[in-house]
């Protein structure tokens, strides 16, 4: 049996092999490195992918949250509303520019923001909101545009895990990250469109805007050696620009192969009540950028030890919610006050989940898995 990985890059590399190689000779040879034309090319068909006017390619998908919360002008201490249940960099940027973070609970059933809790937390002093798209599906935005509207907020799309999927809750549908007012993603290798190392990009349909980010990630220049705002260096570069090109192609078929192994692990649990399968929110498909189910009257870390004595990797997004991780400690926030986020803690457990995963491999993961729990 091929060796079980969270996610095998080394088998969908070899699978494009020829064209992602064609596309990195074609830049060496070039050696058009920074803002090459695979940059501009690589932004256009992402563009269109996602039918929205402007992508503006930065270096990471931290450096895109805080570039579209910088081009907002928000001050210290004015308050972005964003998920408890998330990954640290969802709040660590707004506590890097002097913002207050603001967490609240997520639903039960799709680990989003839950647009009640957002509303409570609301106060004069609040700017923005960021639903976090989690584990490859959209938040329900329908309501969060409509608070967000009624109190003049700004909304910040964190689509990293979700690149691909669609919100159907709208007379049309639109896809992750063409919602809000702005979206922010990150190509790192091993999201559903990764690159071979760190990248991100921002999304907007506002023109405004987007002139504003084009200048902060070249170091607030929109004329060179002329500065006309406080930017950072923040660049795709050219290579990953041309892989990226090459698996934008492909995207729609990894997420549908994702979806495969997914539905496969949602059959073979099905009457295994101690784990809770992964639901899909009725507004929302689905793209699975983890398989994250829950472990209820059993073990989860004896579970992990069995799996990995058979070779068998897991892994726990997220152990510790933001309001109990010491970087972010506040007398606001105390153990009881998101019970949501804290039983997701205490039981979630992401089984592996690629493109190239094969029946033999599922199987012996899902059997294994049940053998555990009997």
């Amino acid at each position: 049996m091929k060796k079980i990985q969270m996610v095998d890059l080394g088998s969908q590399y070899h699978r494009l092999k020829s064209e992602i190689d064609q596309a990195i000779s074609s830049v060496l040879e070039s050696c058009a490195f920074i803002n090459g034309p695979e940059v501009k090319i690589f932004q256009q068909e992402l563009e269109s992918y996602l039918n929205i006017k402007h992508v503006i390619p930065c270096a990471n998908g931290t450096d895109a949250l805080q570039i579209a919360m910088m081009a907002y002008d928000f001050q210290p201490e004015d308050e972005v509303i964003t998920a408890d249940f998330t990954f640290i960099a969802t709040a660590e940027v707004i506590a890097l520019l002097k913002l207050r973070p603001v967490l609240v609970d997520v639903d039960p059933e799709y680990f989003t923001l839950d647009p009640e809790q957002v509303r409570k937390a609301i106060t004069p002093k609040t700017k923005a909101i960021v639903p976090v798209h989690l584990f490859g599906q959209c938040a329900d935005m329908k309501p969060l545009l409509e608070i967000a509207q009624e109190h003049n907020l700004i909304v910040i799309e964190d689509v990293a895990q979700a690149l691909g999927a669609n919100h159907n809750g709208f007379e049309n549908p639109l896809k992750a990250g063409a919602i809000g007012d702005i979206g922010c993603t990150s190509f790192f290798p091993s999201k559903n469109l990764g690159c071979y190392g760190d990248g991100g990009a921002i999304f907007t349909q506002d023109d405004n805007i987007a002139a504003k980010i084009r200048m902060i990630v070249n170091h607030g220049q929109s004329k060179q050696y002329y500065h006309d705002s406080i930017g950072v260096n923040s660049r795709l570069d050219s290579i990953q620009a041309a892989i990226l090109k090459v698996k934008l192609k492909y995207l729609d078929d990894f997420n549908e192969k994702r979806n495969i192994v997914a539905n496969f692990y949602n059959q073979q649990f099905a009457n295994q009540p101690k784990v809770i399968t992964p639901k899909t929110a009725p507004y929302s498909t689905h793209v699975y950028h983890q398989y994250t189910m829950q472990i209820v009257g059993a073990d989860r870390w004896k579970l992990r030890e069995f799996l990995s004595e058979r070779n068998i990797p897991s892994m726990i997004y997220y152990p510790v919610p933001l309001h109990l991780q010491k970087a972010y400690l506040d007398a606001r926030y105390q153990l009881g006050d998101f019970p949501i986020t804290e039983k997701l803690c205490e039981t979630v457990l992401s089984l592996p989940i690629s493109t190239e995963m094969d029946m033999e491999q599922l199987t012996y993961i899902t059997n294994s898995v049940n053998e555990f729990l009997a």
